[in-house]
């Protein structure tokens, strides 16, 4: 029982319970735990702060470092625009002051590429579109293509500046500078659209014709700045830029702009090739030249205003993480103090805890297992008792150990049940077992009666060797119950005649083909074990292959000792299959895996089998499409081979050796009864005893040397033909211990002068004893 006693327990050890901090308390204690996880936010914070800092620095360093060769290269590569368009119109002067504008782009694009060496910015895409200036340049010079297509080569190269500058200066990661970034990239897309409208208007050349495609390029840069003007830049700037802006807007310069604009609009003329620019668009030139001067040092002052803000955000987070990291330490170090103590003192206990619950879980418990299974008694001392403590701790204590006694009691009442089941089942097999000891009585003594009539001879061995085989199955339930199969050999066994006994275990024994390929022997104790287990793989292979066909059975010595092959022709298993029935081979499946599959019960017995002799069974597919069994059995229980001893053959074996083939019909014996067949000659090892009846003797105790004189045979009794001499067998040899009954005093058996109707008699209280018996179990079943 459990030796458990709840109530008693607990009421002891007050003084115990005082000087004990209860887990409750712990618990409050740690709840100042969220402080520490604040300061790991704060350090958390901090480092994002300062990496964010970090990055302003380095984006405000780049920009400084970057931004005025970039921005030099988008003005210069506008100028050199529309001066290519005023060489392809032939606008006087023009050649000269493309050559100029080249020349400045020249050396704004090499200090571009000089400044531009950070891989990780987006500095690659504008570089690549550098490589090819001096092919379009050269299609220009040449006027190979169209104009657009030329001029389209400088607008991508300026919106991926303007898109550099965009990346640049966007600094998503903070939403102030973000918003105060807009108006920088939205100016310089302004002063895009209005540099496209000047590369336009000097495409139209000196006589002011434009084509339709042109006009439409002018229309939506015109429209495309306004808006930008309107809803992007406008709204964004601050009072101070508002101010610089409005300056600009105001000037003489940008009014011409406008009326320039208004009247390209409104007062072109529609021609052949396209539009007529009206004269007001001759002083756009003058007006360009000035107002794109103070628009690009408004966005100079724009984007220094974004890097100083960048500097000023800088300066702000870091004094921030200054505030945060002193104001957070106090904080944090009184934190640490308590939680460091209560942590230590929890952890003490629940380690306290941990180690007695692991003791008793790998060493305890298992042990105590292990004596139940076995059937020895437990000391209660060893189990864990309930301490009683209403401490958290304490109860969880308490509670591991009263499940550790449900689990024992458990186990002690599944040991008793399996015990009880192994002494049902000996018993159970007991009683079969007396069965077939009356069995093999009664069919030894019919075959030493009417051991002259082959055909009956033939039946009766039938008999004798379904009834071995009942044998095996009882063996079989001693097997799978926790018993042993005893073994009554005291001298070693050739491995050829344990394949002969094996084979001489199936009831189709002359479809069972033996090689032994090498002289080696077994060691005696194992030898039933071993013949048991061929006996079942051989089994399980004639009864799964064509009626016909043959089972091969060879031996022979391997590197980890002796390998034993069983290959029949059966249908065909799946490689699945495989894989579970060796899992179950290779190690001896538990019982309540051998009850949800009671109709497989040769394979349990092979598993328990081969644990027992420490042998490896593996089954596959063999090369001509059936089942591969392979047995390897350890060099422990093999020894070398005596040559000089003679062959011990077991008496079912040999009776496999010297019985006849089936017997001839009734018809054919009786049509040669005067040519008998000639005498075989004896085994070579031992002289055969034969009995009155002419049947091999079956007392293996008699004197082997010397075979017993014939009875006269009767004169009405035809004389039988001479056979060869059948071996001697000796019942209950290979029965297990558990079966064993001391056997009855041998009747002395008489020449056979019985009458026709007195063996039909006999037959008959045969099969009502025998259904007598058969009653008796089942009235004795549960």
């Amino acid at each position: 029982m459990s030796p458990i006693e709840p109530e008693g327990i607990r009421r002891q050890s007050t003084t115990r319970r005082r000087r004990t901090v209860r887990l409750r308390t712990l618990l409050i204690w740690l709840a100042v735990v969220p402080t520490v996880a604040m300061g790991t936010q704060v350090t958390v914070t901090a480092e994002r702060l300062l990496a964010q800092a970090e990055k302003l620095r380095s984006d405000v360093a780049a920009a400084e470092q970057v931004g005025a060769p970039l921005y030099t290269l988008m003005v210069d590569m506008q100028a050199e625009r529309t001066a290519t368009a005023a060489r392809w119109a032939g606008a006087d002067g023009s050649e000269g002051e493309l050559r100029a504008r080249r020349d400045a782009t020249d050396l704004a694009a090499a200090e571009f590429r000089r400044l531009a060496v950070d891989p990780s910015r987006s500095f690659v895409d504008v570089t690549r579109l550098l490589e090819k200036l001096a092919g379009h340049r050269q299609r220009a010079d040449t006027r190979n293509g169209s104009a657009d297509s030329t001029l389209a080569y400088y607008s991508d190269v300026i919106g991926k500046v303007i898109q550099v500058y965009q990346q640049e200066f966007s600094h998503a990661e903070d939403a102030e500078l973000a918003q105060a970034s807009r108006p920088v990239v939205s100016m310089l897309q302004a002063t895009e659209m209005v540099a496209r409208e000047d590369t336009v208007l000097a495409l139209a050349g000196p006589s002011g014709d434009l084509s339709y495609v042109g006009y439409d390029q002018f229309v939506s840069a015109l429209g495309a700045q306004r808006y930008l003007h309107e809803a992007l830049i406008v709204p964004h700037l601050t009072v101070r830029d508002q101010r610089s802006y409005e300056r600009v807007v105001g000037s003489p310069e940008w009014q011409t702009k406008t009326r320039i604009e208004s009247a390209v609009l409104s007062g072109h003329k529609d021609i052949a090739t396209g539009i007529r620019l009206p004269a007001e668009t001759s002083g756009w030139s003058a007006a360009h030249a000035t107002f794109s001067v103070q628009m690009t040092t408004l966005n100079i002052d724009l984007a220094r205003s974004v890097l100083a803000r960048g500097e000023a955000k800088a300066d702000d987070l870091q004094a921030e993480v200054a505030w945060l990291i002193g104001g957070s330490a106090g904080g944090l170090l009184a934190v640490v103090i308590v939680v460091v103590f209560t942590t230590r003192s929890v952890l003490r206990r629940l380690d306290d805890l941990h180690e007695r619950t692991v003791t008793v879980a790998e060493e305890t418990l298992p042990e105590v297992v292990a004596r139940l299974q076995r059937g020895q008694s437990v000391d209660p001392d060893a189990l864990p008792t309930v301490s009683g403590d209403r401490d958290e701790v304490g109860r969880i204590s308490d509670a591991f150990a009263r499940a550790v006694a449900v689990s024992v009691d458990g186990h002690r009442e599944l040991a008793a049940e399996r015990h009880g089941f192994g002494l049902f089942a000996s018993g159970i097999a007991s009683r079969t077992g007396n069965l077939v000891s009356r069995q093999l009585s009664l069919t030894e003594d019919l075959q030493d009666t009417f051991g002259h009539d082959e055909a009956l001879l033939a039946e009766l061995m039938r008999a004798d060797q379904l009834t071995v085989g009942m044998r095996r199955q009882i063996e079989n339930l001693l097997i799978l119950a926790g018993g042993e199969v005893p073994d009554p050999h005291t001298e070693p066994m050739r491995v050829a005649d344990l394949l002969r006994e094996a084979a001489a275990e199936v009831e189709d024994f002359r479809r069972i083909e033996r090689q032994a390929l090498d002289e080696t022997s077994v060691e005696p104790s194992a030898i039933s074990q071993i013949s048991h287990l061929l006996a079942e793989l051989l089994d399980n292979a004639t009864r799964f292959s064509p009626p016909k066909s043959k089972v091969v059975i060879r031996a022979e010595l391997v590197t980890d000792g002796l390998s034993v092959e069983i290959e029949d022709r059966g249908p065909r298993v799946s490689p699945e299959r495989y894989e579970e029935m060796n899992g179950r081979l290779h190690e001896a499946p538990p019982y309540s895996v051998l009850a949800q599959n009671a109709h497989r019960l040769g394979l349990f017995v092979v598993g328990h089998l081969a644990d027992q002799l420490r042998a490896k069974v593996t089954l596959r597919r063999s090369v001509y499409g059936g089942t591969s069994a392979v047995v390897i059995l350890p060099r422990q229980l093999l020894v070398a081979t005596d040559a000089q001893a003679p062959r011990e053959i077991e008496p079912q074996a040999r009776v496999l050796e010297l019985l006849p083939a089936p017997a001839p019909t009734l018809a054919l014996a009786a049509a040669v009864p005067s040519k008998p067949p000639a005498p075989e000659p004896a085994p070579e090892p031992e002289p055969v005893v034969h009995t009155s009846a002419g049947l091999p003797s079956r007392r293996t105790k008699a004197p082997a040397a010397v075979p017993a004189a014939p009875a006269p045979v009767p004169a009405l009794v035809p004389a039988p033909a001479v056979r060869p001499a059948l071996p001697e067998r000796v019942p209950q040899t290979h029965i297990a211990e558990q079966l064993r009954e001391p056997r009855a005093q041998e009747r002395v058996v008489r020449p056979d002068t019985a009458t026709p109707e007195e063996v039909a008699d006999a037959w008959a209280d045969y099969e009502q004893g025998t259904q007598t018996v058969e009653e008796e179990l089942r009235r004795d079943q549960p």
